[in-house]
């Protein structure tokens, strides 16, 4: 893949900062438009809510959220087979930008058939998410050739723009749905889209040459010999197995992590003592600690692995540190349990969610961006963005057996929930560690591991 040399920033190809704009802004987009959905479904008032019951709202936001999840399995399939990656976002981001553009149409546009357009929107968004999600973390991971020992720190600072987007957007969306209506929320949203659109209209020729341009089946249907598709050979079906062993896991940490936007959202709500001097903090600022602490954290964990050189931990490791640390983290909440001591009216210091908060985003990093950064190296070519939709397809069954869990809270209580999510992270963890070898093996390669018994040749950088 030839790369074209537009030079680097921070030690990073400029092409990385190009997707970390196009997805910042795309983050935006999708958060805003989250942050004020349900809201907006069950709002009775001249503001012109749909008056849904909460029932109904959080119904149809588990299915938009699972369809968010599930469709880059087929978008990743149609960009690997037929339109490559690049074509892929554009059509992908116009669908998007049509979508929230059809969600901000005033009521008395679309009335009486206010409902049905709200459907036709959110259809553009769930079909243009699926070509362009799973495609532009692909594309991140081709900025690097195998071996290059940059590609986590990369994913890492990528990762931050995830949640940039996310933390400018409650921000935005929440001020100019309260000042102005809803439709002005999904207005921000639709404009943010086209924010994405433009940078990566008029910038990518020049700071990406052409990765993404050509379909990846058809990019390694022109290595081999026969010019066409080969079946998987042993290497790629040990290296699949990995992503898929990897996935189980991450089901695993991501049904605890989503806590975070039920359970732990409700804690803070009805149990925790938010007063600072005789202000009272809003619950909802507890859920701006996650992307706050990965803006703080994520560049210094990313210096931190390229620092380690041989030392740095292979995947499987980063992925055990990441159970460890959302086991810390509920560890705290267990703390906050237990100062309640049962009696559901004591209110418990905001610390323990802090804490809390602190420790799940050490575990995100350790290992969200680190997976993105796994499934590019390990995918084969042909499979590249259709793996990469498996990956977020385990994130789609974690938000499920999330929301799961913590509809039992009222049965079993916090202290159960909480040590119970504990004690299944650290076995998790441990399990990890013993099979980090076997993993390693399995990888070919792709990760050398610390003893180095196949030295990688390094490519020269271009």
């Amino acid at each position: 893949m030839s790369h074209n040399n537009s030079g680097t920033l921070l030690g990073h190809p400029k092409g990385l900062f190009l997707l970390f704009g196009t997805e910042l802004w795309e983050r935006f987009s999708y958060y805003a438009m989250r942050a004020i959905l349900v809201l907006y479904l069950t709002d009775k008032t001249i503001d012109g809510g749909l008056g849904w019951t909460t029932q109904e709202a959080l119904s149809l936001y588990g299915i938009y959220t699972g369809l968010v999840y599930f469709t880059p399995l087929i978008g990743g399939w149609i960009a690997d087979n037929f339109l490559g990656q690049r074509r892929s976002i554009i059509i992908g981001g116009v669908l998007m930008a049509i979508g929230q553009f059809t969600l901000a149409l005033p009521h008395s546009v679309v009335d009486p058939h206010a409902v049905k357009a709200f459907y036709v929107g959110l259809t553009f968004l769930i079909i243009g998410n699926g070509l362009f999600k799973p495609n532009i973390s692909t594309m991140v991971g081709d900025l690097y050739e195998e071996g290059d020992n940059r590609r986590d720190g990369a994913f890492t600072i990528f990762y931050m723009g995830i949640n940039i987007g996310s933390l400018l957007a409650g921000v935005i969306a929440g001020t100019a749905s309260a000042v102005y209506g809803w439709k002005a929320g999904f207005l921000c949203a639709g404009f943010g889209m086209l924010f994405s659109l433009l940078i990566q209209l008029f910038f990518a020729q020049r700071y990406l040459g052409n990765i993404g341009t050509v379909p990846a089946a058809v990019r390694d249907a022109a290595k081999n010999a026969s010019g066409k598709k080969e079946p998987l050979t042993k290497v790629e079906r040990d290296r699949l197995k990995v992503i898929m062993v990897m996935c189980t896991f991450v089901i695993v940490f991501w049904a605890g992590f989503e806590q975070a936007g039920g359970l732990m959202n409700i804690y803070s709500q009805e149990y925790t003592n938010r007063m600072i001097g005789s202000f009272e903090v809003p619950a909802a600022w507890f859920q701006s600690l996650n992307p706050f602490f990965i803006i703080i954290c994520a560049p210094i964990l990313a210096s931190l692995w390229v620092k380690m050189g041989k030392k740095e931990p292979n995947s499987p490791v980063k992925f055990a540190l990441a159970m460890f640390s959302l086991a810390l983290g509920f560890a705290c909440m267990i703390g906050a349990a237990l100062e309640q001591g049962g009696d559901m009216t004591v209110k418990t210091s905001m610390l323990w969610l802090i804490g809390a908060y602190f420790f799940h985003t050490i575990g995100e990093l350790c290992l969200s961006p680190i997976g993105l950064s796994m499934v590019t190296k390990l995918a084969p070519l042909r499979l590249a963005s259709l793996m990469m939709g498996a990956w977020f397809g385990a994130n789609a069954i974690a938000n499920y057996i999330a929301g799961e869990i913590g509809s039992r809270i009222g049965e079993v209580g916090p202290l159960a929930i909480f040590s119970g999510i504990a004690i299944t992270a650290v076995i998790a963890g441990v399990l990890l560690l013993l099979l980090s070898n076997t993993l390693i093996n399995w990888m070919h390669g792709a990760e050398s591991s610390n003893d180095d018994e196949h030295v990688e040749v390094k490519t020269a950088e271009a």
